[in-house]
C-alpha cells in the first residue's frame, strides 16, 4: 500500500514536473513567436517606407520631366505663332506697298483725265464759237438774198415746188408706164428662164415603179426546196412577210408579189440568203426573215444620209433623215417619193440662187416637203398636216414648216420659199411619165383592204397578197377560237364588199396557228 502511494505520489510528481516544463516550453514558444512576428513586421515597415520614398522620387522625376516636355511644347508653339504673325505682317506690308502703287496710278491717271477734260471744255467751246460765227454769217446771207429775190425762204422754196410740180407731173406718170412694162416684161421673161435653167439643170431619172421583183436561182431544184415538204416552207415565208411567191415555168427564177416595197425587199434579201445558205426549213426562215429586216431598217437609215449628202442640206435631226430614208419604200402616182423629194430640193435650190434668196433653205424645204408621206400608213390624216407636225416636234425652221404647209395651198403661200417649193413640186410632178393615176390607186386599194382587216379584234397580222385578189389573215389563237373564224371571215367579206371598189374577187383567207416553244438546256 505505501509502495503504491509512493508510486502514484512519484507519477503525480513526474506529472507535475512534465507539466510545469512544457507550459516553460510553451511561454517561451510564445515569446520566441512574438519576437519573431516583431522582427518580420518591422522589416515590412522599413520596405514600406523604402517604396513610399521610392514612389515620391520617380513622381518627382515624372513631375520635372512633364514640366520640360510642356516647356519646350509652349516654346514651340510660341515659336511657330512668332513665325505666323511674322509672314501674315510681311504679307500685310506687300498688300500696303501694293495698295499705295495702285493709289499713285490712280491719281496719276485722275490728272491726266482732268487735264484732257479741260482741253476737250477748250475744244467745244471754241466750236461753239465758230458754230454761232457761222450761224450768224448764214443768217446774214440769207437777208441779202430775201431782199435781192424779194421773197422770205419758205415763199421760194414753195415757189420752186410749185414750178417743179408742174414740170413733173406728166413725166412721172409716162415714166411710171414704162417702168410698170418694163418690170413686167423682165419679170416673165426671168421666170420662164429660171424654170427653164431648173427643169434644164435637173436630170432626173424616169423609172416605173413595179409591184414584183425577180430572184435568179442557182438551178430549177431550188423551186423545190423553197417549196418543202407539203408546201411548209413556202407557207412560212408567206406568212412571215405578207410577200406572195409566184413559182411558175420561169426558168430558173422566182417572183415575188407585193404592193408594199418595205415588205417585199425584206422578202427579197431573205430569199436570196435562204438561197445562197441553202438551209431552207421554217426556223432558218424566221432567222433569214429577222436578218432582212434589220438590213431594210440599216438601208432605210443610209438611203436617209444619201438624200442628205446629194441635197446638201445638213443639221437634220436624226429622226427625220430615218424617216426620210423610209420615203424610199413609198410612191405617190407611181413616182418614188424620195426620189420625188431629192428632185424637188435640188429644183429648189436652183431656183432659190436664180432668185438670190437662201438657196439652203429652199433645198431644206424641197426635201422635206413630203416627209408627211412616210407616216400616212401609221398615222391618221393628211401627209401635210403630218409633215407639218412631226417637223414641229423635231423644232425645224418656222419657213420650212410653212412651205410644207402650203406646198398644197393648204395655206396661202405667205413666203418666197413656199412659192419655190410649190413651183418646184408642180415641175417634178408635171415631168413625162413621173406619175401615173391607176398605180397609186391601186396602192390605195390595197391599203384600205389591209386597214379593214386590221380593225377585227384579234387580228395580230394581215397581208393583202396576190395584186390585192387575196388577203391573208393570221388571228391570236387566245381570241379567236376555229368557230369565231369562220363568223370573223364573213363579217370581214361583207365589209370589203361594201366599203370597196374592186375587180373580180378577194379571197379572205384566216390562218389560226398554236405553238408551244421549249428549250432542252
Amino acid at each position: 500500500m505505501s509502495t503504491t502511494i509512493v508510486v502514484i505520489c512519484c507519477v503525480a510528481a513526474f506529472i507535475v514536473g512534465a507539466a510545469g516544463a512544457g507550459f516553460i516550453c510553451f511561454k517561451q514558444g510564445i515569446a520566441y513567436r512574438q519576437k519573431q512576428a516583431e522582427s518580420i513586421m518591422g522589416s515590412a515597415e522599413k520596405e514600406a517606407e523604402r517604396l513610399l520614398a521610392d514612389a515620391d522620387k520617380e513622381a518627382e522625376t515624372k513631375k520635372k520631366e512633364a514640366l520640360v516636355e510642356a516647356k519646350d511644347e509652349i516654346h514651340k508653339l510660341r515659336s511657330e505663332a512668332e513665325k505666323e504673325i511674322k509672314d501674315r505682317r510681311s504679307e500685310v506690308s506687300r498688300q500696303e506697298r501694293r495698295i499705295q502703287q495702285k493709289e499713285e496710278t490712280l491719281d496719276k491717271k485722275n490728272d491726266n483725265l482732268e487735264r484732257k477734260e479741260e482741253i476737250l471744255q477748250n475744244k467745244i467751246k471754241n466750236a461753239e464759237e465758230k458754230l454761232k460765227e457761222a450761224d450768224s454769217i448764214k443768217k446774214s446771207q440769207m437777208d441779202i438774198l430775201e431782199r435781192i429775190s424779194e421773197f422770205t425762204k419758205d415763199q421760194a422754196k414753195e415757189y420752186l415746188l410749185e414750178i417743179l410740180e408742174g414740170d413733173l407731173v406728166h413725166e412721172k406718170a409716162v415714166k411710171i408706164a414704162a417702168y410698170e412694162q418694163q418690170i413686167k416684161d423682165e419679170c416673165e421673161e426671168k421666170a420662164r428662164s429660171y424654170i427653164s435653167l431648173a427643169i434644164a439643170k435637173c436630170a432626173a431619172d424616169q423609172v416605173s415603179e413595179a409591184t414584183v421583183s425577180v430572184v435568179p436561182l442557182p438551178s430549177d431544184e431550188m423551186k423545190g426546196r423553197i417549196i418543202g415538204r407539203e408546201g411548209r416552207n413556202i407557207r412560212t415565208f408567206e406568212t412571215l412577210t405578207g410577200v406572195d411567191l409566184i413559182i411558175d415555168d420561169t426558168p430558173e427564177a422566182i417572183t415575188l408579189s407585193c404592193f408594199d416595197h418595205v415588205r417585199r425587199e425584206v422578202a427579197r434579201i431573205a430569199l436570196e440568203k435562204l438561197i445562197a445558205d441553202g438551209r431552207i426549213h421554217p426556223t432558218r426562215i424566221e432567222e433569214m426573215v429577222d436578218k432582212a429586216r434589220r438590213e431594210v431598217e440599216y438601208k432605210i437609215k443610209q438611203e436617209g444620209e444619201r438624200a442628205i449628202l446629194e441635197t446638201n442640206v445638213h443639221g437634220i435631226n436624226h429622226e427625220l433623215i430615218k424617216l426620210i430614208g423610209r420615203l424610199k419604200f413609198r410612191t405617190s402616182y407611181r413616182q418614188n417619193v424620195l426620189n420625188h423629194s431629192i428632185e424637188v430640193a435640188q429644183l429648189s435650190g436652183i431656183l432659190a440662187s436664180e432668185l438670190g434668196v437662201d438657196a439652203n433653205l429652199a433645198r431644206r424645204a424641197g426635201l422635206l416637203h413630203d416627209i408627211g408621206k412616210a407616216l400616212t400608213a401609221e398615222i391618221e390624216g393628211s401627209h401635210v398636216q403630218i409633215g407639218v407636225d412631226v417637223c414641229r416636234k423635231y423644232k425645224e425652221n418656222p419657213e420650212v414648216i410653212h412651205a410644207i404647209e402650203a406646198h398644197h395651198n393648204d395655206v396661202e403661200p405667205r413666203t418666197v420659199i413656199a412659192c419655190i417649193v410649190q413651183a418646184a413640186d408642180a415641175i417634178s410632178a408635171a415631168r413625162p411619165a413621173a406619175r401615173s393615176e391607176n398605180y397609186e390607186n391601186y396602192i390605195k386599194r390595197l391599203q384600205k383592204l389591209e386597214e379593214i382587216c386590221s380593225s377585227y379584234e384579234g387580228v395580230d397580222k394581215c397581208y393583202a397578197v396576190q395584186a390585192g385578189r387575196e388577203v391573208r389573215i393570221m388571228v391570236c389563237p387566245e381570241v379567236i377560237n376555229d368557230e369565231k373564224m369562220i363568223i370573223a371571215a364573213r363579217d370581214i367579206a361583207k365589209q370589203i364588199e361594201s366599203e370597196m371598189e374592186y375587180p373580180g374577187q378577194i379571197k379572205v383567207n384566216i390562218i389560226r396557228e398554236s405553238r408551244a416553244v421549249e428549250y432542252a438546256k
